[in-house]
């Protein structure tokens, strides 16, 4: 998000950040984003249940004039009918090379299996998970004596490289 919100600042770049949401009212990032002057939205559902979340969260993201999403770090499935009210609309990172390790512990998963490189991938949302359009990927090798969070470090650094970049490619088109 903060790599996102960064390259929103410059005059070329096709895209501006509306409004940072969390499903997780103390996350760092919120914080972060309101010490920059951004716009911000947070509720947990818990208590109010899925439906009642993403219905606040959706009318959240229109108030702001919101016509695109980044997901960065959003750790929550999104419901098939959100999903279906923002068709094509959605984008998210994956800290792999999808169509490979969908879901978590990805990196553990590259490593077990032996692979030679890892990587992250900016992928259009549906209903299933981590099965979008792929629109770019980086690629990370592993390195003997890799552990998944040595690998996690240096993926991440190449996902702050490759996710504005491709949004920007995204929201120009």
């Amino acid at each position: 998000m903060m790599a996102l919100v960064e390259a929103a600042k410059g005059p070329d770049t096709p895209f501006k950040i509306s409004l940072v949401a969390s499903d997780r009212p103390d996350a760092a990032g919120l914080a972060w984003a309101r010490e920059r002057g951004l716009a911000t939205f947070a509720l947990s559902p818990k208590g109010i249940g899925k439906p009642a979340y993403e219905a606040e969260l959706d009318a959240a993201l229109r108030d702001a004039g919101t016509d695109r999403i980044a997901l960065a770090g959003y750790m929550r499935l999104l419901s098939d009918d959100f999903v279906a009210r923002w068709r094509g609309r959605i984008v998210n990172i994956h800290p792999s090379l999808l169509p490979n390790y969908k879901g978590l512990d990805t990196h553990a998963r590259a490593i077990a299996a032996s692979d030679a490189e890892a990587g992250a991938s900016v992928h259009i949302v549906t209903e299933e998970l981590d099965a979008g359009e792929v629109l770019g990927q980086a690629r990370v090798p592993i390195l003997p004596g890799d552990t998944p969070e040595t690998l996690a470090a240096r993926v991440l650094a190449e996902e702050h490289r490759l996710y504005p970049r491709v949004l920007s490619e995204w929201c120009a088109r």
